[in-house]
């Protein structure tokens, strides 16, 4: 690369990089990512690459689940609003949400920055998220990677990505190959948007009814309801899977609910979703009333209130729901794999 365009590893401590993070209590930049590692982390900060000490000894038959992701347009809010603390829990979420629907434990993550220019407090705010996001799903941030590419990107906007690498036992592997007719779905509650859908809401409130991020959204700003960070299921999942039997997990992201659900069904099978067991967040009741969104284009486009559906033996379902919100019926010939 030229002059112009540079890549900066953000864990090197170059001047380039970030080296404070504010928060309750001062700390270096170094100090928070560290605090993402365990014992398993054998890199320190700085290298070429990360290294982790995988023990395929602790389990019978260790399967290594990978996934990556963004955090896409959602971005476009952050920088209108100039709030950039809680995009890093939705790079991490995206991230260890998917590897968890095929019963993953997260082990480490490592993420990406494409800037313009490096904006050193604009980075920390970044930073701040992912590390939270990290610690939330209990994986090591190991490793990432800052490019500063001043002809492809607007001066102070940026792009994420984020990589995971999980583990789960061979013969814990959740597909779609247990899913029976009479499973029970059980809906657990998103924080609102997540990271999906943002073409169509920067359309309605910003384009549509001109609406401004500082302007009052229920009973905060339009700028801090768009950006709640998507919510983080590892733990509550992996609470479930000690004790009880899971045959299918949907991450809902983009799709919604009809594509997401659809991905973990056999196709005899077929989800009936009983939206009246639940009741959407107010933001999807305005963009709905709002943008004259059809019932069906919201389904298929955001959670709708549930960011993780999972599908559970009827005989289980009372012990394990938040909310019941569907169920699995035969599929006949020609019918939708989803019907709300």
């Amino acid at each position: 690369m030229g002059s112009a365009d540079k890549k900066e590893p953000r864990r090197s401590g170059s001047k380039s990089a970030p080296k404070k993070m504010t928060g309750k209590k001062s700390r270096t930049y170094k100090d928070a990512v560290k605090e993402t590692f365990n014992s398993r982390v054998i890199t320190d900060i700085g290298g070429f690459s990360g290294l982790y000490n995988f023990d395929p000894a602790l389990y019978k038959q260790p399967v290594l689940v990978s996934s990556t992701d963004g955090v896409g347009s959602k971005l476009k809010v952050a920088f209108m609003a100039g709030i950039h603390d809680t995009v890093g829990i939705d790079l991490v979420a995206m991230c260890v949400n998917d590897v968890l629907a095929q019963g993953a434990r997260p082990l480490f993550f490592l993420d990406y920055m494409a800037v313009s220019k490096l904006v050193p407090d604009q980075a920390v705010e970044i930073m701040k998220g992912i590390v939270e996001g990290c610690q939330e799903a209990n994986c090591a941030l190991i490793g990432g990677e800052t490019a500063e590419l001043s002809d492809f990107y607007t001066p102070g906007e940026y792009d994420l990505a984020g990589f995971v690498v999980g583990v789960v036992e061979r013969d814990k592997i959740i597909d779609d190959s247990e899913v029976r007719v009479g499973d029970k779905i059980i809906g657990l509650e998103s924080s609102g948007l997540h990271s999906n859908g943002y073409t169509l809401v920067r359309r309605i409130i910003f384009d549509d009814l001109k609406m401004k991020v500082t302007d009052k959204l229920f009973d905060t700003t339009v700028g801090e309801e768009l950006l709640r960070p998507t919510r983080i299921y590892v733990t509550a999942v992996h609470i479930l899977l000690r004790d009880f039997k899971i045959t299918g997990v949907a991450n809902i992201t983009g799709g919604g609910i009809l594509e997401n659900v659809a991905r973990v069904l056999p196709k005899t099978c077929q989800a009936v979703i009983k939206k009246d067991l639940w009741k959407p967040l107010p933001i999807f009741d305005f963009l709905t009333r709002e943008g004259s969104v059809a019932e069906e284009e919201m389904f298929r486009t955001f959670n709708m209130g549930i960011g993780l559906a999972i599908i559970v033996p009827a005989g289980q379902a009372e012990e394990v729901l938040d909310r019941l919100i569907g169920e699995v019926k035969k599929r006949s010939q020609g019918k939708p794999v989803v019907l709300v």
